[in-house]
């Protein structure tokens, strides 16, 4: 899958900027530079020295720039890699790129530049996704997941549980060999205990995609109740903005919208919905029906209510409606600022309105969304491969200890520990494949 072409993109985003950086990587990176380069010899250049000069085809000067080397094997994909800083014209940069690939240089894939870092043992493929979640993130709680990623936290452990299984399976397969002299070279309750201790490791892995998954996604956040419960009004009090059309009429909001807030450096994407209740107009009835779907899709549910006007057996039918799980389901009373009732079943007090309690509320937000026993996790899974394969490995273990409890062949157990490492190595990409690597970095952009 890697070939010996020296690579060329653009590592800045499209359009007009200050600064467009083109870079190349690959072993004639440095002299196909040099070929359009006045300035310094730059093929006597130290690594990692940037140097001042000009571009030119022929006697024609393009741009004047800023390179930047970095030699084999100390850079990012361990070839040679050169670094142009042009000034940010689309023109200037097209002009640039196209004369570099006249001189040799082939347009990058997406992703390619990563793709040769993993080729080239620079990184493992958990490293590779993480960059492309770092560059992708949009809240520090995503960031912090992926430099941690980047770091090879997660990989160093998945490697560690993968060498013990090692150990012990290629133990198991010598006791195939000599399958006819009935001999065990593994005491299976030395299998069990290395088992279940690598379970032990990967349920928490496994149990953490929740958090992961919302924290680099977003958390979605449905805000629902009865008409004129004040959803709107706490949308817009959260936001700071009048988003959402306020009225003293039932029934104002009859479409979801939707909008996204940083808290403590986790997105949420709020949802105010239509209020739930009975009605015989066909419009609001459909916007009823859409909250329903909502409700159903969140990873939050806010059960907003008016204090004033709800007893405690209305809150309880209403929340039993909503068949939702009481882990996501989050009960607010609005307008306490206007009474002293006090519903048993509700989670805290505010006033959308007043502003009263949106610091409290939105503290709520974070404890039900990010258990804290997961947020002192060192590693959280974000990535849904990763998830896949942890499960796979988890069960084909699970299966493992079932045949050793039934007393199954040898040769069986060899197949599931067999299972279980080939899931454990798609991981880090000790056992992978083109079409895995190919869906994967398809994803990134072209430069990275």
């Amino acid at each position: 899958m890697l070939d010996s072409f020296t690579i060329i993109a653009l590592a800045t985003p499209q359009g007009v900027g200050a600064i467009g950086v083109i870079r190349l990587s690959g072993s004639d990176a440095i002299a196909i530079t040099q070929s359009v380069w006045q300035g310094k010899d730059l093929t006597v250049q130290p690594s990692h020295t940037i140097h001042y000069g000009h571009i030119v085809d022929g006697t024609k000067e393009l741009d004047e720039v800023m390179v930047s080397l970095f030699r084999a094997p100390r850079s990012f994909t361990t070839e040679d890699v050169v670094e142009i800083s042009c000034h940010g014209s689309p023109f200037i940069l097209e002009q640039v790129l196209q004369l570099l690939i006249n001189k040799g240089a082939r347009m990058a894939t997406p992703g390619e530049f990563t793709l040769r870092a993993f080729l080239n043992g620079r990184i493992d493929l958990s490293q590779a996704e993480a960059v492309a979640d770092l560059i992708a993130s949009n809240s520090a709680a995503s960031h912090d997941i992926a430099i941690k990623q980047i770091r090879g936290g997660f990989a160093d452990q998945i490697k560690e549980l993968r060498a013990q299984l090692v150990n012990f399976a290629s133990l198991i397969e010598l006791e195939l060999d000599f399958s006819e002299e009935d001999v065990e070279f593994v005491h299976r309750d030395e299998l069990v205990k290395i088992i279940e201790k690598i379970k032990t490791v990967l349920q928490p892995l496994i149990e953490s995609f929740k958090l992961g998954n919302v924290i680099k996604n977003g958390v979605n956040v449905v805000i629902a109740g009865r008409p004129n419960a004040g959803k709107s009004t706490l949308l817009n009090t959260l936001l700071n903005e009048e988003r959402a059309i306020v009225s003293h009429i039932a029934g104002t909001t009859r479409d979801t919208i939707e909008e996204v807030l940083n808290i403590d450096g986790v997105l949420f994407r709020f949802i105010d919905t239509a209020g739930l209740r009975t009605t015989e107009d066909s419009i609001e009835a459909m916007g009823v029906q859409k909250s329903m779907e909502k409700i159903d899709q969140a990873d939050l549910v806010v059960y907003l209510y008016d204090v004033n006007s709800t007893s405690e057996a209305e809150l309880k039918t209403e929340v039993e409606k909503l068949k939702v799980d009481r882990d996501k389901l989050l009960i607010v009373g609005n307008k306490a600022d206007l009474t002293d009732t006090i519903h048993v079943g509700a989670d805290l007090y505010i006033s959308a309105k007043g502003k009263v309690g949106m610091t409290a509320l939105k503290k709520a937000f974070i404890d039900k969304v990010i258990n804290k026993t997961l947020a002192s996790q060192n590693t959280i899974v974000a990535n849904i491969r990763h998830y896949e394969a942890l499960k796979n490995a988890y069960n084909a273990l699970d299966e493992v200890l079932a045949g050793i409890d039934k007393h199954i062949t040898t040769d069986l157990i060899a197949f599931e520990l067999r299972q279980a490492l080939e899931y454990l190595g798609e991981i880090s990409g000790d056992v992978t494949n083109d079409e895995i690597l190919g869906n994967i970095f398809s994803k990134f952009c072209i430069g990275k």
